[in-house]
């Protein structure tokens, strides 16, 4: 799915660079990539990293992975090639985002460490935060607010990562969250700490 198959064609460079949106915006143009099972609390935490920006006049997105699979990524599943072509795609749609001077926050499961590194790739080192949003499964699996677990065990969802397919964590993700031991707030004030820290934003 990744081949170019669009011909005579030709990069558009802009006047208005990245530079130039980030000084109007006063912050820095990144991705906040958050990966981890089903239940972690990966949107949780990332649409309250969102709200305390905005608290602050900062200005994020957060792509969801429902959300984005109810549109962009609609015609895709759950299967091996499927998830990769997701996240190649909400790599560049994330991207997209970063160049523009917004702060944009994926939560997507993301099984795969080389598809993350493809997504990393995609931009200077300091544009791409990984948050391993972690919790032992059967933390994950007392939770289980959508009910996933219970249909996993039981056969009715093939294909489920954490328990019918792999999930590779991350080896040295920038953050690193336990969702056992931390509450929301704390996350989330660790991942803006890490943004203060950084410079991505002015304290």
């Amino acid at each position: 799915m990744t081949i170019q198959k669009a011909t005579n064609i030709t990069w558009h460079h802009a006047s208005i660079t990245r530079a130039d949106r980030e000084k109007l915006l006063n912050q820095k143009g990144v991705v906040i990539w958050f990966t981890g099972l089903s239940a972690s609390g990966k949107s949780t935490i990332a649409h309250t990293v969102e709200e305390k920006l905005f608290d602050r006049g900062i200005l994020t997105y957060v792509l969801d992975g429902d959300n984005i699979r109810h549109g962009l990524n609609k015609n895709l599943g759950f299967s091996p090639e499927d998830r990769k072509e997701n996240i190649r795609r909400i790599g560049e749609v994330g991207k997209l985002f970063a160049d523009a001077g917004i702060i944009a926050m994926t939560a997507f499961i993301s099984p795969y460490r080389a598809d993350r590194g493809k997504a990393r790739n995609l931009h200077e080192p300091e544009n791409f935060i990984e948050v391993f949003v972690d919790a032992p499964l059967n933390v994950l699996e007392e939770r289980d607010p959508k009910g996933l677990y219970k249909k996993a065990r039981a056969g009715e969802i093939p294909e489920f990562t954490g328990i019918s397919a792999p999930y590779q964590a991350p080896e040295n993700p920038e953050i690193h969250l336990d969702t056992s031991k931390m509450n929301i707030e704390e996350c989330a004030d660790a991942v803006i700490q890490y943004l203060e820290e950084k410079e991505i934003i002015a304290i």
